[in-house]
């Protein structure tokens, strides 16, 4: 693992993403040489992590496949142990522009907020997902406005950054399958400040999601329990 020069980390949880690891690694090496960031290979099937060793990139090696949850919580910990101020989480699939990183850390930075979502709905531009997932998420953006009263347009949008509060809370807790929405419940209901900033998203480089028909039928049933649960969840503890 490299050594700590910047109290920035990025952190970059991939499955089975050799085709794409090395041109978002790249990216962001070119891009913010200012700031750190890790791989966190997921338990990788394919040579995702083969390719990490080889080029040298800081990564951390999952023994086995823990999950999109349990990726990113290991980054988080990895944070916290390194005592990061600031954490942002980039897909590895290439979906994420890494060109929008300085603009979401900004207004944390200036302590303007906690945690900011990198949003594709905030202006409607560039890939904006199929018309299924787009309904999904719809779907989950109105569920948490009933449950937690806030508007939040992109809720499963992987590209976000927090603040220290946050990367101390994810390092011991972090949502296990497709944690995105719940995640969000959890911050709203710790009374933080959220921002939603503009992002333009491309379509995956190569590779294929392994979200099918029946995860995301899966995906809709769980997470909806997740959040309702995590919700009454604070309304007993007060």
């Amino acid at each position: 693992m490299n050594s700590k020069k910047s109290d920035v980390l990025i952190i970059v949880p991939a499955y089975n993403e050799s085709e794409n690891i090395t041109g978002i690694v790249e990216e962001i090496r070119d891009n913010y040489p200012q700031f750190d960031y890790v791989v966190v290979n997921d338990g990788s099937s394919d040579n995702t992590g083969a390719i990490c060793k080889k080029h040298g990139y800081n990564h951390i090696n999952c023994p086995i496949n823990l999950g999109i949850g349990g990726a990113i919580q290991t980054g988080y910990r990895y944070a916290r142990e390194m005592n990061y101020e600031i954490a942002v989480q980039i897909d590895g699939d290439g979906q994420h522009d890494p060109a929008y990183i300085e603009e979401i850390i900004k207004p944390i930075l200036e302590d303007k907020a906690d945690y900011v979502i990198g949003s594709r709905f905030v202006e409607n531009k560039g890939f904006q997902s199929s018309f299924a997932r787009r309904a999904g998420i719809h779907f989950f953006s109105f569920l948490i406005m009933i449950l937690c009263f806030k508007k939040v347009k992109d809720v499963t949008s992987g590209f976000r950054a927090v603040n220290k509060f946050f990367i101390d809370v994810f390092a011991d807790y972090y949502p296990i399958d497709y944690p995105e929405p719940e995640a969000i419940v959890d911050a709203v209901m710790r009374r933080k400040r959220i921002l939603e900033l503009p992002v333009v998203m491309r379509e995956r480089d190569g590779g294929k999601s392994s979200i099918n028909l029946k995860r995301s039928v899966y995906y809709m049933i769980k997470v909806t329990l997740n959040m309702i649960v995590c919700r009454i969840s604070y309304g007993i503890r007060r």
